[in-house]
């Protein structure tokens, strides 16, 4: 059950009460929470067929309607199954955000191990195949990064600072030097073509899988328009070897665009990984594998 704002708590009894003041057409539906959850969002299923997605704090309150507005445009545009919006809910019982109701989408999300390996150049492709028309979409009115969105797909320099504090507290624990060049070189390579659409959180837990092939791409909470190298950091967070490799062939971007990938990939990592550092967590592992992944790449002139 998660913690809100003044003694708000959101669980099931909050979402069905939400649900039976405001749609009552869906007040008999069982609703069960969708585990493990996310941070930003927290998930219940509606019956069998539709989802209740609710905010899980005030600074991701506006991607709500966002989503609302732009999922529709998006959705006959790229080749695999995005969120469907369904209904708009409004601050009410005791909740202070927006929310939505959105129809269920069948699948598993990605592993922390991974994909097969059987499976993950034909996932390379399709994710390709779904980033390059979405970069086709009209950016027309789109809205450009900021707050709403975390500044996905606007300048690294926005982390600048936490970068570089992250690299140097982490010490000895990864090669800082050849991690401040790859970010030196990220920050030099400024997008400077048009801005399109970009997802802003491609990552595993927003991947769905059926029967080991890519199946549908959720959460497009993190939209924009702006530059799409945002998107690629899955390059070293999901894929490895071969389907790395499909995955960067298969798109048609220029050099710079994926030096600041490398940069995007490495901030996150870095800052995950100063958090975790000596834990022998999972998270320290994961985190610490794309540290080293992006640096072994760039010293070798790869993605």
């Amino acid at each position: 059950m998660t913690q809100l704002p003044h003694g708000q708590r959101l669980g099931v009894e909050m979402v069905s009460q939400l649900v039976a003041t405001q749609f009552p057409q869906w007040a008999h539906r069982a609703v069960v929470e969708v585990l493990p959850g996310g941070n930003d969002n927290r998930t219940f299923r509606l019956g069998d067929d539709l989802l209740v997605r609710l905010p899980s704090a005030a600074g991701y309150a506006a991607q709500v309607e966002k989503e609302h507005r732009w999922l529709p445009v998006l959705g006959p545009a790229v080749p695999l199954p995005i969120p469907v919006p369904v209904a708009l809910g409004a601050p009410a019982d005791g909740f202070s955000y927006a929310w939505s109701v959105y129809r269920w989408i069948d699948g598993t999300t990605i592993s922390n191990d991974g994909l097969p390996d059987a499976g993950a150049s034909a996932c390379a492709t399709a994710l390709a195949d779904f980033l390059s028309a979405l970069h086709r979409v009209d950016p027309d009115g789109g809205p450009p990064p900021g707050e709403h969105n975390f500044g996905r797909g606007g300048p690294l320099a926005t982390y600048d600072a936490e970068t570089r504090a992250s690299i140097t507290g982490l010490g000895t624990a990864i090669a800082g030097p050849a991690a401040l060049d790859i970010w030196d070189a990220a920050l030099a390579a400024q997008w400077t073509g048009p801005p399109v659409w970009v997802h802003g959180d491609v990552a595993a837990g927003n991947l769905l899988l059926r029967e080991g092939r890519l199946a549908a791409v959720i959460d497009f909470g993190c939209c924009a328009v702006g530059d799409p190298a945002c998107d690629l950091t899955i390059a070293w967070t999901v894929f490895a070897g071969p389907s790395r490799e499909t995955f960067r062939d298969r798109l048609t971007l220029t050099d710079g665009t994926w030096a600041r990938a490398r940069g995007w990939a490495l901030w996150k990592a870095a800052i995950t990984l100063v958090q975790h550092v000596g834990s022998g967590s999972g998270e320290e592992a994961a985190a610490l594998r794309v540290v080293n992944e992006v640096i072994a790449d760039h010293a070798a002139g790869l993605v």
